[in-house]
């Protein structure tokens, strides 16, 4: 009877195991079919379905969706062909870079010619191509391309001493992007007719110089002036916005080549919190601003002396060719007297973030490298105001490359009509060029503070405001107001401006003591809005303070000095 117990049991067990094993294979088929159903979704999957499902903070960093093609079988054809390649292009590139570099030789040197010129044995590779969308009545395509060749390039250099110095150029190393325009469209073949190439981005150009059988440093300063000659000449003849323009088709094609489009006017305000490079003292900061970094085109300012928070208060002017693409560039040095400026840091703004005719006001955060965006270092912030003023705007600006014209475009914006005309003997009229000098009253009205620091031992403070007039040094003083962090003043001053457009107000906040007083901090306040809205009010930020605002109202009242010559 045990005997027979035991079988049924065991049978029953096995066929318990049997059934559970049947259903998990089951599962395990369906799971299995799931997953399979799962990855043949996602390789179906286009690169635009992902950026739908996830967000960009969802990707890992090493994740980078580029619109570019791949160019294997180009570069394959191009080393077959490079031998021929550089038997053609070779004279051709030597007679058309030969009279830029003559345009951007050097004082120092009395002729710079090639003596050779191959461009070697390596042939560049194309690492992408893609097409750009820009709206354009046209096909725009741009071609990423990277050049470690071994040319044989040897400059021809005499001095005004009767010198002459062989020198080679090599280990040329570039890496940029090439830009190939087809415009305009046409129904003729090849469809297109003509074609604009340009240097769009100049990510890498190394090179290094050296003088055959001599040495480079046997007259001081040539290598930096070779040097600076070819990254000129290369930056002013093909790199963007700059297009070399192939007519394929007979045919008008003025309106492809490079003409500027408007002014950008620039008042560099300020620095702050600027890193310290000197071991005794501090910094003694200037700011060099550019478009285009081509010498002739980039401003300078002055030097402030050991100052971590210079003023400034400059204004500059920038021709513009193409807003779309081109940007703003400021870089803020230590200045070591006879050695090399030293960089404390970098910023750019792009132009077309700026709204056309209306002045913007802005900070911007200083980095080590524009092209390395992971800095987080504190370096410091640039204070500038920007106004763009394109060609032919109808807002009251006259043309600011007009050659009666004397005024900026901010000045034209703030004053229009200053064309004067005056009676001649003959009873007919002679135009009068006037300059304009912005002078008037402004008034100030100091409302209130709020949350200043508190600065006495019983956590309060006695504070009063300083108003500076920077370039005038008029002073006035508000009264104080006792043991009090949200004074409020409703205090007016006025100050004779002479010159509004380069003037600025600065406020001081103060805590005043029996023996003496504390600083509580500062604001600057430029004049541009004042100047363009006529009045307003706004709430400032107190700098080199822990916290603090000044609510101030300003109304400007223009007293316009015209000083009139042929």
């Amino acid at each position: 009877m045990s005997f027979i117990l035991g079988v049924v049991i065991g049978i029953v067990f096995g066929v318990a195991i049997i059934v559970a094993f049947v259903k998990s294979e089951n599962a395990r088929s369906k799971q299995r079919t799931h997953l399979a159903s799962g990855i043949a979704a996602f390789a179906r999957m286009t690169v635009d379905d992902s950026r739908k499902i996830f967000t960009p903070e969802q990707y890992p960093s090493w994740v980078v969706f580029s619109n570019q093609q791949k160019l294997t079988w180009l570069n394959s054809h191009l080393e077959k062909l490079w031998p021929y390649v550089d038997e053609a292009a070779s004279e051709l590139v030597r007679s058309s870079v030969e009279p830029i570099l003559e345009q951007y030789r050097p004082v120092i040197l009395a002729s710079l010619k090639f003596s050779k010129f191959t461009l070697g044995t390596v042939a560049p590779q194309f690492t992408g191509i893609s097409i750009i969308e820009d709206g354009s009545e046209g096909i725009t395509m741009e071609l990423e391309m990277q050049w470690d060749g071994n040319p044989s390039i040897i400059l021809d250099i005499k001095t005004y001493v009767g010198i002459a110095l062989p020198v080679q150029v090599k280990n040329i190393g570039f890496t940029g992007i090439f830009r190939l325009i087809f415009r305009p469209l046409v129904d003729e073949f090849p469809c297109f007719g003509a074609v604009c190439y340009s240097l769009r981005q100049k990510k890498k150009l190394d090179f290094t110089l050296k003088v055959i059988g001599g040495d480079m440093t046997a007259i001081p300063g040539l290598s930096d002036a070779i040097e600076g000659t070819i990254r000129d000449a290369i930056e002013d003849s093909i790199t963007w916005p700059v297009r070399k323009v192939i007519p394929i088709l007979p045919g008008d094609y003025s309106d492809l080549e490079l003409k500027p489009t408007g002014l950008l006017e620039v008042k560099l305000v300020q620095a702050k919190e600027l890193t310290n490079k000197d071991l005794i003292g501090k910094s003694d900061p200037f700011a060099v601003l550019y478009i285009r970094p081509i010498q002739d085109r980039m401003k300078k300012s002055k030097i402030i002396n050991n100052d971590l928070n210079p003023i400034w208060n400059e204004h500059f002017e920038f021709v513009v060719e193409d807003p779309l693409t081109q940007h703003l560039t400021v870089k803020i040095y230590d200045d070591e007297g006879l050695q090399s400026a030293e960089l404390l840091g970098c910023a750019h703004i792009r132009l077309n973030e700026l709204e056309p005719g209306k002045v913007k006001d802005i900070w911007l955060k200083l980095v080590k490298d524009l092209e390395i965006q992971r800095d987080q270092k504190n370096r410091g912030q640039v204070h500038l105001e920007l106004l763009y003023c394109p060609n032919g705007m109808t807002n009251g600006l006259s043309n600011p490359f007009a050659q009666n014209e004397s005024m900026t475009s901010l000045e034209r914006v703030l004053k229009s009509g200053t064309e004067g005309k005056e009676a001649s003997p003959n009873g007919g009229e002679t135009n009068k060029r006037r300059e304009v000098i912005v002078r008037g009253v402004l008034s100030v009205t100091v409302i209130s503070a709020d949350d200043l620091p508190p600065a006495d031992i019983g956590g309060k403070a006695d504070p009063y405001v300083v108003l500076i007039m920077k370039k005038a040094q008029i002073k006035n003083k508000t009264r104080v107001v006792n043991e009090s962090l949200n004074p409020v003043w409703n205090q007016t001053f006025d100050f004779v401006v002479e010159d509004g457009l380069h003037d600025m107000l600065i406020l001081e906040v103060w805590d005043h003591d029996t023996f003496g007083k504390d600083f509580m901090g500062k604001c600057i306040v430029t004049l541009t809005r004042v100047l363009m809205e006529g009045e307003y009010k706004e709430t400032f930020e107190l700098a080199e303070a822990k916290s603090g605002k000044v609510n101030l109202h300003l109304k400007w009242n223009p007293q316009p000095l015209y000083r009139d010559y042929q």
